[in-house]
């Protein structure tokens, strides 16, 4: 008899697409005779506590009274696209659900969001307040929905529950679910994957850390190691992502959101303190050809709305191909600066074959800094890319990095005066403040202190060399750079919450 796993998606992750990871895992289960079943515990306990909080509020203030009383409409908003042609309808809707969220989280002394989770006690980079939370299940506040729904599914008697954990936002939750299960059932068997594993073991974390609530910490791809762990020999792993047992329909979009993965790991792999290459992650691409079929068979099968592709950043053989062989629906993903999309034709073809948006990570309006941070990126290209884009109909979300070692005050003043100069070509926009990967090689040359407390961090402050500290690099941002008059239209654009998730669905289509 074959053995059963389940595998879980938990709380907290934007809630607009179905996980890409369980579905590549279900579907080589499924390719392998094994039996299987999905939870997205990620949309099953949002929409869960939406519905408890507003059935339990009976007195509240104006503004809950008024997100209880639209829970509804605002849920059946997101998913339809005409809300994305009137930008106040979308941030209402969005707002007052968001609120709702934070509501249901209060008493349990939790700051949840849409697309984060925050408990005022436990850290998710701490082992031992993981440890802690998986000892107090009770003390989340997605244990109403998952005693439950957790119960109902240890009465199939599945051999392994798989967790995929991939942001620090659902660590807390992820351990509180397996200290449930543990509780209820202390021999069943946990793995416990997803990139943030990988991150952590990367780091150094044993992958005995949490000996007694999990029996397996997977690194990397998941699907070859699941495999053995399941005793299967000789295992095949040729078979497109599954989607069939996600609830497709209740995702907070307009009609599905297909993601996507042609590649692991990034193509440049050269950039100064990048996390892949700290972490010495390989770039594993899959052919091509197999990339554009699989696109269309899942198009054919699944009818979405939207395909998002995953990848660390699209390659030009990729984007290419795409162009080549259309994948059938509007699609969007990230993709370097680079001198092809540069050439109008080439951009009017990504265009025709449905592209709707591009991501792009210029990071710094300063040259100097991005050759010293190895970006591989010529700033004039990149605004000739732009001004391409914009001709061609394709939208543009822009990623900057402010607070990077090479950068100074003057830096950041030019990298805000070119996005004040493109702002028309900017459709969206990501300002951030760099955080220092720990095991990157660069960090060794900064005098380096701890980011968060905990032995599982991921960053490491630091002293930057000229002076530049991070509490001036977000006050330049906060009261300087979000306040340029051609800067604020692009950032009230940019969605609340989802961002680029549902960024695309605001485009409106610009005739070739």
């Amino acid at each position: 008899m074959s053995p059963k796993i389940i595998l879980i998606h938990p709380p907290v992750a934007k809630c607009s697409e179905p996980p890409a990871g369980i579905a590549k895992l279900s579907s080589c289960l499924n390719e392998n005779g094994i039996s299987n079943d999905v939870i997205d515990a990620n949309l099953e306990g949002i929409l869960f506590l939406l519905k408890h909080t507003s059935d339990k509020n009976t007195t509240a203030d104006r503004w809950t009274t008024r997100a209880i009383k639209n829970l509804e409409r605002n849920l059946a908003a997101l998913r339809n696209i005409d809300t994305y042609q009137n930008q106040s309808r979308y941030q209402r809707a969005v707002m007052d659900i968001n609120h709702l969220l934070n509501v249901a989280a209060k008493s349990w002394h939790v700051d949840l969001s849409l697309a984060d989770y925050h408990d005022q006690n436990l850290s998710p980079v701490k082992s031992s307040d993981l440890i802690s939370a998986a000892e107090k299940p009770q003390a989340n506040p997605f244990y109403p929905y998952f005693q439950n729904r957790l119960m109902v599914a240890l009465e199939s008697n599945p051999d392994f529950i798989g967790f995929s954990m991939n942001y620090l936002s659902q660590a807390l939750c992820t351990f509180a679910m397996i200290g449930f299960i543990k509780q209820i059932q202390q021999r069943q068997k946990i793995i416990l994957g997803g990139s943030l594993i990988t991150s952590w073991i990367k780091l150094g974390a044993r992958k005995n850390i949490f000996r007694g609530l999990v029996d397996y910490m997977v690194e990397g791809a998941g699907e070859k190691k699941l495999l053995e762990i399941l005793n299967v020999k000789n295992g095949s792993n040729n078979s497109p992502p599954d989607y069939d047992g996600f609830p497709l329909n209740k995702y907070l979009s307009p009609g599905l959101i297909l993601p996507y993965s042609a590649a692991r790991g990034c193509y440049w792999h050269k950039c100064a303190f990048c996390p892949e290459k700290a972490e010495g992650n390989a770039y594993l691409p899959l052919e091509v050809s197999k990339v554009t079929e699989e696109l269309q068979i899942l198009n054919r099968q699944t009818n979405p709305s939207l395909i998002h592709i995953l990848d660390s950043s699209i390659s030009p053989s990729l984007l290419g191909a795409l162009a080549q062989s259309p994948p059938g629906e509007p699609w969007y993903g990230f993709t370097r600066i680079t001198k092809h999309l540069a050439d109008e034709d080439f951009c009017l073809s990504l265009k025709r074959s449905g592209c709707a948006m591009l991501k792009l990570g210029i990071e710094s309006g300063d040259q100097r800094v991005l050759d010293q941070l190895n970006k591989g990126i010529d700033l004039s290209t990149a605004s000739a890319i732009l001004k391409t884009l914009k001709k061609s109909g394709i939208a543009v979300y822009c990623y900057f990095l402010l607070g990077t070692p090479p950068e100074n005050e003057e830096s950041a003043l030019k990298t805000m005066d070119f996005v004040a100069r493109h702002h028309e070509c900017i459709d969206f926009l990501n300002l951030a403040i760099f955080n220092l990967p720990s095991r990157s090689v660069e960090a060794r040359s900064l005098s380096t202190h701890d980011f968060y407390e905990g032995d599982l961090s991921l960053y490491k402050n630091f002293q930057h060399p000229l002076g530049w500290q991070r509490s001036a690099v977000r006050n330049f941002l906060e009261k300087t750079f979000k306040k340029h008059p051609a800067i604020v239209p692009v950032i009230r654009r940019t969605p609340e919450f989802f961002t680029s998730n549902h960024a695309p669905f605001f485009v409106r289509e610009t005739p070739i």
